[in-house]
């Protein structure tokens, strides 16, 4: 695969469950102070213990300084995309432009449809999962917005605030449609957890953004490539995920970044949060960063 010559960024993810919140808070605020780009909380808004993504981002935003908030991802058929932009435009606007909007298609047709949401399936989603991006890509601009189809009705809506710096919308996407929608309009791919797509499930998929977005006439590399990393740091093989030390971890999100395409690494850890943190941000980190470096010079 292409190394598409991005930046490579780290994020953690953060339970949103209410039982967690001190942890929670204590967690942004150390990856902050520790200098990771972003904070990425998941998007369940029908389980009952878990607080709503955004209301928790906000509430975070709050209590750091300069760390980045994505949902990972915001489910759009629960979140209207005139709704959902005005609420990214606003915490950008009220964070100094501390916001990537991450969304999805839904990962729950049940949930959604619990909650009061329009069950949609295979291609209708698709259809609707377009057209949102659409939308929100000129709400975030500013001026008015109009679109009126089978998935839409927007009659005239008069978007802003416009945030002053421009908001990434990154696409959760698996399927063959919706990474070709990835490709087409969005500004990133969000894989799901490696657990769930392993890296040699990767290049197909990355082929078909690839291709998608070549198609569109756009360059490949337009298309941020972020992957959910669940594993342990020190623990022994054979756990969920990626698990082995630090050097285990050093040369396969190296490796990953290289050889697989993506820039940016979303740690879910599986054990001790806080330890595994502190390593990931003192050992890990740096590790990889120098390791890209010298194989980017070569």
């Amino acid at each position: 695969m292409t190394d598409y010559g991005h930046p490579i960024t780290f994020g953690l993810s953060l339970h949103p469950s209410v039982d967690r919140l001190a942890e929670t808070i204590w967690l942004a605020q150390a990856a902050d102070t520790a200098g990771l780009e972003y904070l990425a909380i998941q998007d369940h808004a029908y389980n009952p213990e878990f607080l709503d993504a955004w209301t928790l981002g906000t509430y975070l935003a709050a209590e750091t300084e300069r760390i980045s908030f994505f949902p990972d991802v915001a489910d759009l058929q629960l979140r209207p995309p005139t709704i959902l932009a005005k609420a990214a435009a606003s915490l950008s606007v009220l964070t100094g432009g501390r916001i990537v909007l991450g969304v999805g298609g839904g990962a729950s047709a049940d949930g959604i449809a619990a909650m009061g949401g329009t069950r949609r399936e295979a291609r209708e989603m698709v259809a609707f999962t377009e057209e949102a991006l659409q939308v929100m890509r000129r709400a975030l601009v500013g001026g008015v917005v109009d679109l009126r189809s089978s998935q839409h009705q927007i009659e005239g809506y008069e978007a802003g605030p416009a945030p002053t710096a421009p908001i990434p919308l990154w696409l959760g996407s698996n399927g063959p449609r919706m990474l070709a929608v990835t490709g087409r309009s969005s500004d990133g791919w969000v894989s799901p957890l490696n657990t769930y797509v392993p890296p040699e499930d990767v290049p197909l998929r990355q082929q078909r953004i690839d291709e998608a977005a070549a198609s569109a006439g756009r360059e490949p590399a337009d298309v941020r490539r972020i992957y959910n990393v669940v594993g342990a740091i020190g623990a022994a093989r054979g756990g969920p995920g990626l698990t082995g030390g630090v050097s285990s971890w050093i040369d396969a999100l190296s490796d990953w970044s290289i050889d697989l395409g993506f820039d940016t690494f979303i740690f879910w850890p599986m054990t001790s949060p806080l330890a595994q943190l502190e390593l990931f941000a003192s050992e890990v980190i740096p590790g990889v960063r120098q390791r890209v470096r010298e194989r980017r010079g070569r």
